[in-house]
């Protein structure tokens, strides 16, 4: 079975994380949903919350690509968390240049920890490519539209947050 780990904070999750997990899915058996326990983020929901709206959103992917695909929440290295889920493949989205320099010293760090880990890019659609989630939260917290970002579920869990 390939197994695949697409990590990340997704505070929230946004259009563009679902389309590079769809996109994954097509990948691997099973996709893990990593998602980062970063106190230093100071995110704006809390672990219980992002990994429930996860769940929520990819729940029709699993049944629509027939992948399994689970959320597992980690504070430990990604080479760490990779080998607890048994990830052969980790997930990386490329939005723009911008995301390539840092992406690329990730690899290389994480080939060092462990060369039998490969890391896999897919760049987001085009219409995905600006979509970040610390943008969003911006643009809800100042009472802008976020709705060609998230989905329904999530336009409507920024609106009872942000008030």
């Amino acid at each position: 079975m390939r197994v695949g780990l697409y990590p990340g904070t997704f505070d929230p999750i946004t259009l563009g994380h679902i389309d590079i997990i769809r996109r994954a899915s097509a990948l691997v058996d099973k996709l893990v949903i990593g998602v980062a326990i970063n106190r230093d983020k100071g995110p704006l929901f809390s672990l219980e919350e992002r990994v429930a709206m996860i769940e929520a959103e990819c729940a029709h992917l699993t049944e629509q690509t027939g992948t399994e695909i689970i959320a597992h929440p980690f504070e430990n290295l990604l080479i760490d968390c990779a080998r607890d889920v048994g990830a052969q493949i980790i997930v990386r989205g490329l939005r723009a240049v911008a995301d390539f320099e840092y992406e690329f010293q990730m690899v290389g760090m994480n080939r060092a920890l462990d060369n039998s880990v490969e890391t896999v890019f897919l760049m987001a659609e085009a219409r995905h490519q600006a979509i970040a989630s610390k943008l969003v939260k911006e643009i809800a917290r100042l009472d802008g539209d976020v709705s060609k970002f998230v989905t329904p579920r999530v336009n409507t869990a920024l609106k009872a947050r942000l008030g």
